[in-house]
């Protein structure tokens, strides 16, 4: 499969980049992704949610009425999780939700979800570009230029472009972010991947060239 790299104006230049479909996979890993994908919406939770059960409250502990006699049901002391102020039955306490995955399952999510995506034709290749300033302007007309002007964009480079970042960081649809940091949820959670020719190379080392 060829893809061709596209300038800033969203012309096709000369160069083109070859991905070998005899690597790609013949199974379906979606179980894997599911996993990927749970192991990572776990790990944004904070688990620091909790509630007070009876034996942390202030207050006393002297019996409010006697135990039989009185027509009514025995109720312990003023704690008691029936009364309003009283303790939480069974409340939520901090927990860690985060789930391990092996980091070759990880490895094939990504691997699998990119195939996809070159099969769909949802990824384009773009030239490099050196901004001497932040200028929105600019990245706006290749988005309009390559017909991604209404949709959700992941922008991947490999290293940190301070006025590139900046660039695309107030265009909501846009998430600009470093290859290192590529996710499985990040390549689903966007319409199209924009990679620019200097990533490339090392894209295709991490997430293409993953054996079964």
């Amino acid at each position: 499969m060829e893809l061709n790299i596209l300038d800033f104006e969203g012309n096709f230049t000369k160069k083109k980049i070859n991905f070998n479909n005899k690597n790609f996979f013949k199974k379906n890993y979606d179980h894997s992704v599911y996993l990927e994908i749970k192991r990572y919406l776990f790990s944004q939770r904070q688990g620091t949610h909790k509630s007070k059960e009876k034996s942390e409250l202030s207050g006393s502990n002297r019996k409010l009425h006697r135990q039989k006699g009185t027509g009514g049901s025995r109720k312990g002391d003023i704690k008691n999780p029936i009364f309003r102020g009283g303790g939480r039955i069974f409340g939520p306490k901090p927990r860690k939700y985060s789930i391990k995955v092996n980091k070759k399952v990880k490895n094939i999510a990504k691997k699998y979800v990119i195939e996809h995506k070159l099969l769909k034709n949802e990824i384009k290749i773009v030239k490099n570009i050196k901004l001497k300033k932040p200028k929105t302007k600019i990245v706006l007309k290749l988005l309009n230029s390559i017909g991604f002007f209404k949709e959700k964009v992941l922008i991947i480079n490999e290293k940190f472009d301070k006025n590139l970042y900046l660039s695309f960081r107030n265009i909501k649809r846009c998430n600009i972010i470093n290859i290192n940091d590529v996710t499985c949820f990040y390549l689903l959670n966007c319409s199209y991947i924009i990679l620019f020719e200097n990533s490339v190379n090392k894209f295709q080392k991490l997430f293409f060239d993953v054996k079964k």
